[in-house]
């Protein structure tokens, strides 16, 4: 383990060396070879997690796009800044910390690993990833693809070990930062660590996004988007829309809809193009969500489609009359499972959608902009997206709020995360 950390810090030496233009040099290559071999390095997903391949090609076109944005924008977020003060001169510089290591999860096995790499290797740093066990050949082909785009050898290493030994890692006093996605537990026990050094990390962890239509929401176009929040990677995602909030008068015009358009969703195998929903990635994610589903229904769910697994295949399903003490309200649900409430006034609207240990994001329906956005301030939230799902985006910042984490990702916010932000005063004698 010290050798392989070792080929990291000495790459980076050199690597933090090179001026910005040249790191970014690297970004066109790499999101060439992307593009080109996107059905290659889809299948490579699909096969491992079962993402319908349609959904796996567009999240390697999105590292791709993301490749672009930092390409195109990168310098300008790093350049020195001069600020004006009593000093003849002072200024801040954004420098490299060293080796950084991100631990990843396997529901987004390329785009989660990408969006954490690309800023942070850019800002003059080297990365090391311990992916999730389930995706072994996505990550070493991960590796391979930042090395054929000519980024030094060091630069980008995949860390096949087991979750046990990631706080050696972590203490190593290679590494100067962390950077983890997925579960709350695995946050705490990362942050754990990684305050035991006084090292940083940054966190992006679950969700329980709340998905509120108000009455005078378009809602067909409302349907169509909810349908994709949820069930988009069947659901296992933690920016998906988990709690769906309706306004008393269209409750039962939406649930309706909603129903015929998840009984028409396309189920069959991920490899055929035209599949819009496949399995879980593991059939213990699908019981665990059985489970949570049938305490539901125990404690006064009303279950309107759906509700049955076959191994890790878990049907759509929609339930209503879901109350607050529910396990599909309470915890986050990985999986295809549309939990409805049916609320009176914004404001109750709101005070459910607060109703969560999580904070990542909120999607609002209505046609009043200017009303809404009065409230925007009252969710306790990472991001709101008024009639639009909650996503990520290479131009944005992405966090989130209470047990949902801390940090950012993304835009200029992503890159200064493993960066020293140096403070410069001169004055001439």
């Amino acid at each position: 383990m010290q050798n392989f950390l070792k080929v990291s810090e000495n790459t980076q030496l050199s690597w933090r060396n090179l001026s910005i233009q040249n790191r970014i040099s690297f970004l066109s290559q790499l999101a060439q070879l992307l593009l080109e071999n996107k059905e290659e390095y889809a299948t490579c997903i699909t096969t491992e997690m079962h993402k319908p391949i349609s959904q796996a090609i567009a999240e390697v076109e999105k590292c791709a796009l993301l490749c672009n944005y930092y390409y195109e924008n990168a310098e300008s977020f790093l350049a020195i800044k001069s600020i004006k003060t009593d000093a003849s001169e002072s200024f801040v510089t954004y420098e490299s910390l060293g080796v950084i290591l991100g631990v990843m999860p396997w529901n987004f096995p390329f785009w989660q690993v990408f969006r954490f790499a690309v800023p942070t290797l850019i800002a003059g740093n080297t990365v090391v990833v311990k992916h999730a066990s389930n995706v072994p050949k996505s990550a070493e082909l991960i590796q391979s693809i930042f090395e054929q785009a000519g980024f030094p050898k060091g630069c980008y290493q995949d860390l096949p070990i087991p979750s046990s030994e990631v706080a050696k890692v972590i203490a190593n006093p290679i590494i100067k930062a962390v950077s983890l996605t997925g579960s709350e537990q695995a946050g705490v026990a990362v942050a754990t660590e990684a305050g035991k050094h006084l090292k940083k990390c940054v966190l992006e962890l679950g969700g329980n996004n709340a998905f509120i239509v108000l009455e005078d929401a378009d809602l067909e176009k409302a349907v169509a988007t909810a349908v994709n929040a949820r069930m988009q990677n069947a659901g296992q995602s933690c920016i998906a829309a988990k709690r769906f909030f309706i306004q008393e008068n269209i409750a039962a015009e939406f649930i309706a809809q909603f129903k015929v358009a998840i009984q028409n969703l396309k189920k069959g195998n991920p490899l055929a193009i035209e599949t819009q929903i496949g399995s879980l990635a593991r059939p213990d994610l699908a019981e665990e969500l059985e489970v949570q589903v049938q305490k539901s229904i125990q404690m006064g769910a009303k279950l309107i489609i759906g509700g049955n697994r076959k191994g890790a295949f878990y049907e759509p399903t929609l339930l209503t009359e879901v109350t607050t003490e529910m396990p599909i309200f309470k915890e986050e649900t990985f999986g295809p499972v549309v939990a409805i409430t049916i609320f009176k006034t914004i404001d109750d609207a709101i005070e459910l959608s607060n109703q969560s240990e999580f904070g990542l994001g909120v999607s609002i329906f209505t046609q009043d902009i200017d009303f809404i956005k009065t409230k925007i301030s009252a969710f306790n939230e990472g991001a709101v997206f008024v009639n639009e799902m909650v996503k990520s985006d290479p131009r944005l910042p992405f966090g989130g709020v209470k047990k949902s984490g801390y940090g950012r990702e993304l835009a200029i916010e992503g890159i200064k995360e493993f960066v020293n932000i140096k403070t410069v005063v001169i004055n001439k004698l």
